[in-house]
């Protein structure tokens, strides 16, 4: 649901009820992952995707009904079939296991607060039960990025904490997961299936080196969703008018910014300088944090070089292991905006486990799931 925070914000405030339809499991090449919805108000208005167009018209029409009946959960299928692929089915051949439930803001105003934050650019966690008791199916449970528990319909029930526990859980991890709980006679006694949506703070590319190809980087990372950081010693080359779509630019020696800085298991740091002052206390530090994405610029043979350097400090064959350069997937780019893409390339290549190579060349799904 938080895919379409802004509009379900405005429609919490509003006091409008609506039905929110959530792809709660997916296999094959189902093309949004689990946690997208779409919402329906009872005019009939509809925000979000769940198929990419596939089955939005019979989804929109479960929505209208539960909408309308004011009856409990419905779940629902939609997988490919030679019959029903062009009528209500997936035509590229995935599956989608369904939710739809009514959502009245008036009873839920935790959701309204978890939207508020979401909008807000804050973190916040939504728990929504999707199997398990009657009683409990559509049961929902807000966590903020603060950690405190928004109201909610499912605070009150035994099981509540242990809902509570592993959204925040989920929230310090940044990603929206299915996750089975209970079969505890003391903590939940209740078997659930609880989808946690998770809107975490955006993850962040840490680009060293003020050069050209930085201000192609930022561009093409800050496009990406992340938050940007260009940090260079040199004061003359590190300024926010070279560099206008950076969050943030940042005069520093490399190594000491990133000492000092916050990063997480999301971060990508990328390093663009090829000057081995900058490089090699930089990658050494940054190849002992837990960081997704490790890579430095430069031809083959400064790459021996600095192996060699990095080598002589003490960084050991696995840490080295994770170093990604020369930086970027061979796509033959040579101009900088040729350069951003084929990092961002690998960037992505690396957080899905993909092969980096084309997909005329692959067999098997298109989709997998996140490293």
């Amino acid at each position: 649901m938080l895919n379409i925070a802004d509009t379900l914000h405005r429609w919490c405030r509003e006091a409008r009820p609506f039905a929110l339809a959530t792809v709660v499991d997916v296999t094959g090449s189902a093309p949004l992952p689990v946690g997208t919805s779409v919402a329906v108000d009872e005019d009939g208005n509809a925000v979000g995707s769940i198929s990419g167009g596939c089955v939005e018209g019979a989804v929109h029409e479960l929505c209208r009904q539960v909408l309308h009946d004011q009856g409990p959960p419905q779940r629902a299928w939609f997988g490919y079939s030679d019959d029903d692929a062009f009528a209500v089915g997936l035509t590229c051949g995935g599956e989608l296991d369904v939710v739809v439930q009514r959502i009245d803001p008036a009873t839920q105003p935790h959701l309204g607060a978890a939207l508020a934050e979401v909008a807000g650019d804050r973190p916040a966690a939504v728990a929504q039960v999707v199997d398990g008791p009657d009683a409990l199916i559509g049961a929902t449970l807000s966590v903020l990025g603060d950690s405190s528990i928004a109201d909610a319909t499912l605070a009150a029930e035994p099981t509540g904490q242990a809902v509570a526990d592993r959204a925040t859980a989920q929230l310090r991890a940044g990603r929206t997961a299915l996750v089975s709980l209970g079969g505890d006679a003391d903590t939940c006694p209740d078997r659930l299936c609880v989808l946690v949506h998770v809107a975490a703070t955006r993850p962040r590319m840490l680009i060293f080196g003020a050069v050209d190809f930085a201000a192609a980087l930022s561009k093409a990372g800050r496009f990406l969703g992340y938050r940007v950081t260009v940090c260079d010693a040199r004061p003359v080359f590190a300024t926010a008018t070279r560099f206008p779509h950076a969050d943030e630019v940042t005069v520093d020696w490399p190594h000491r910014y990133l000492e000092h800085t916050e990063v997480d298991g999301r971060t990508a740091v990328c390093v663009l300088t090829h000057d081995a002052r900058f490089d090699i206390p930089l990658l050494r530090l940054a190849l002992d944090l837990p960081v997704a994405y490790v890579g430095a610029m430069g031809s083959r043979r400064t790459h021996d070089e600095r192996l060699r350097l990095l080598r002589e400090q003490g960084v050991t064959e696995d840490r080295l292991a994770r170093l990604r350069s020369p930086i970027g997937l061979d796509l033959g780019a040579r101009t900088p905006e040729e350069t951003a893409i084929s990092i961002t390339a690998e960037i992505i290549a690396r957080a899905h486990r993909g092969t980096g190579r084309p997909l005329t060349c692959t067999t098997g799904p298109i989709h997998r799931a996140p490293a």
